[in-house]
């Protein structure tokens, strides 16, 4: 196996950063006084990119292609971004990013054939891409790698002919995505438009399952080669996420035997590249949550499960084809997306719920004379949020990409067949348990005074230490199978898609409802202060679609009780239920199986998204002190895993104070 061979030492160690060098180009400056245009920079961008890039072919090196210029510089000066923003809605980096490219088609067909329908860009993208690998080429005639020299001799000028060269074709497209500026690039349905490759070799005794499962771990590898250097929130944040089984056009079950070596090479490899995402249903099989679980056993955050019983007929009820929905696969992180021709923008903005709360709180409470009117003033802020985010994205523009449009069956230029747009729904916990606490002590039992409630939670509690035990600790909690407070989520969840029921999108597309989080749990709890269920101050919310991280709860079967009665078809963005466990719950079979008995109990249930996490407090503690000692200890952050000793310390403490299950 790969794993501790001199390669994967090689990456593992980043000896190979050795080979990388930044250029001290001021191309936003030369290109503002040509009076360039965006496309005309992208173009010559990439151009002079590709020619500053060296050849490296590691010894062992299976599938090349390697980052050797570690930056990109800039293409606008400020005052050119200052002009574009002040005419147009810009999001993140203003450069596309979570589309997921049509890889089989190229690969299929090859780079040239692709040159005849591509525009002037297009080609002078694919004629860099040529030279590049012409370059590669002769390096390997150098090193006398004869198995390298026939394949770049043949991909990417042509059609791929067998499984590696069909990896390799795919390397240098992911490779020159990440190059030209994009990020965030997915792999897309993988085992669906590669098994054809690994079948025929498979077949004609090219390969065996070990032989493959040894290519494809280089392949994994590969992923890892340049991840520090793409753009995101921290390293690990990169979005290349991979999709796993599920069913076709005709209802046929994808998952393969490439499927199953995918699953073994991630476990194999242990790094945090590709992520790996599992498309599963009612019928899917005992035995391969299971197998699943062995990799959740790896401790590297995935594999994150998608239910096509619920995603796909809720993606066609907001207006995607059988075809195209049928086909769905994750962004970076878990919003659904349409490859080939979507160019949905699912995280475009995020609605907190603890914030609604808030000021229906502080504004409505003393006046609403019964529950159901409060109620309705948390609904009225969350459509008054709605409303603004809304009214706040029109125009919205990104810089052209030339080579990510050759790769999709649509012009991305201007959009595609699907423009929707993804919200994030933040905090579902703390708000439900919050108006749960309102509801049992200000309505119901009356035992706590409107006024002193607000004093307290505006205090952060510090005079009212009795009433924040009570609320923290004895108060109904999302989580517990109790319909008290999980009805209320529900509520919650329906006022949001209600809330963007209708509206269209400056592109002519809708809005979808979200249950992810992303960054916002930090972000979205440092805007308010205390909230009414006990939460602290400066305290972060749950992960995506989770319980509150202070919350007491029965176990794992509770909260996925609890968090599998929402109306998952009216928000279909994305965004799982996150679980812990402890990684000893892993230590035999027995524990396995419960585990992928557990997430069976999930899907079979209605839930719509699952994302499992192995954790180990006390190595966590000790690696916060001595990270030298755990380099490569990984933990899941939200829809992405990374290395727990390079993430900031406000993320290494929530993953810290997320509860642990057993079964």
């Amino acid at each position: 196996m790969l794993n501790g061979s001199r390669l994967y030492n090689t990456i593992v160690n980043k000896e190979h950063h050795k080979f990388r060098h930044k250029v001290d180009w001021d191309l936003a400056n030369e290109y503002s006084k040509a009076g360039l245009s965006p496309i005309e920079r992208m173009s010559d961008r990439f151009n002079r990119l590709t020619d500053e890039e060296t050849p490296v072919i590691l010894p062992d090196e299976k599938i090349v292609f390697m980052r050797t210029v570690a930056n990109l510089p800039d293409i606008f000066t400020d005052e050119e971004w200052n002009n574009i923003k002040s005419k147009h809605y810009i999001h993140e980096l203003g450069f596309m990013s979570n589309l997921s490219p049509n890889y089989y088609d190229t690969i299929k067909v090859g780079l040239l054939e692709k040159r005849k329908s591509a525009d002037k860009y297009g080609k002078c993208a694919i004629d860099n891409i040529i030279k590049l690998s012409d370059r590669y080429l002769e390096e390997a005639k150098k090193q006398g790698r004869d198995d390298l020299i026939e394949i770049l001799s043949r991909v990417p000028r042509y059609s791929a002919r067998n499984f590696r060269e069909a990896l390799q074709f795919f390397r240098i497209l992911h490779y020159a995505l990440w190059l030209e500026g994009n990020y965030h690039n997915t792999v897309g349905r993988f085992d669906k438009y590669m098994y054809e490759y690994l079948r025929a070799d498979i077949e004609a005794g090219v390969y065996t399952k070990d032989t493959a499962l040894e290519l494809l771990e280089d392949f994994f590898l590969s992923f890892n080669k340049d991840s520090d250097i793409y753009i995101g929130v921290q390293q690990g944040d990169n979005g290349q996420s991979m999709m796993l089984g599920g069913m076709d056009e005709n209802g046929n079950e994808v998952f393969n035997l490439l499927s199953e070596l995918c699953l073994k090479a991630s476990c194999n490899n242990k790094l945090i590249d590709p992520k790996i995402n599992l498309r599963v249903c009612k019928n899917t099989p005992a035995e391969r949550y299971t197998e699943a679980t062995k990799l959740t056993k790896a401790g590297l955050g995935f594999p994150q499960y998608s239910n096509d019983d619920i995603v796909i007929p809720a993606l066609e009820s907001i207006g995607y084809e059988h075809n195209d929905a049928v086909n769905y696969t994750v962004a970076a992180c878990w919003e659904f997306i349409i490859p080939n021709v979507g160019a949905d923008v699912a995280n475009i903005a995020a609605l907190s719920y603890p914030k609604a709360v808030d000021t229906a709180f502080h504004n409505n409470l003393i006046e609403c004379e019964t529950f159901d009117q409060f109620f309705d003033a948390v609904k009225n802020e969350i459509k008054k949020e709605a409303d603004r985010i809304h009214k706040s994205i029109n125009n919205l523009w990104f810089v052209p990409s030339p080579f990510m449009n050759v790769l999709m069956d649509c012009d991305i230029y201007d959009g595609g067949k699907y423009n929707n747009f993804g919200i994030h729904g933040t905090g579902i916990a703390t708000a439900a348990d919050s108006i749960a606490a309102i509801k049992k002590y200000v309505y119901d039992e009356k035992i706590i005074d409107k006024q002193a409630y607000i004093k307290a939670v505006d205090e952060n509690y510090k005079n009212n230490p009795e009433l924040l035990h009570k609320l923290r600790y004895e108060s109904p909690k999302l989580g517990n199978n109790d319909d008290y407070v999980d009805s209320i989520a529900t509520a919650l969840l329906d006022a949001f898609a209600d809330s963007l029921e209708g509206k269209t999108n400056c592109r002519g597309g809708s809005y979808r409802a979200g249950t992810g989080s992303a960054m916002y749990y930090l972000w979205h709890a440092n805007e308010i202060g205390a909230s009414p269920d006990g939460r602290l101050t400066h305290e972060p919310f749950g992960t995506n679609f989770s319980v509150s991280l202070f919350a007491n709860v029965k176990g794992p079967v509770s909260v996925i009780a609890s968090m599998t009665k929402q109306h998952f078809n009216r928000a279909i963005n994305g965004g799982p239920l996150t679980l812990e466990f402890h990684q000893s719950l892993f230590s035999d079979e027995d524990g396995i199986v419960k585990v992928g008995a557990l997430v069976k109990n999930f899907i079979d249930r209605g839930g719509h998204q699952l994302q499992l996490n192995t954790v180990n407090l006390q190595m966590m503690k000790d690696a916060q002190i001595h990270p030298e000692n755990h380099k490569q200890l990984v933990v899941r952050i939200w829809g992405w895993s990374a290395y727990f000793v390079e993430l900031d310390k406000e993320y290494q403490d929530h993953v810290m104070a997320r509860q642990a299950y057993t079964v």
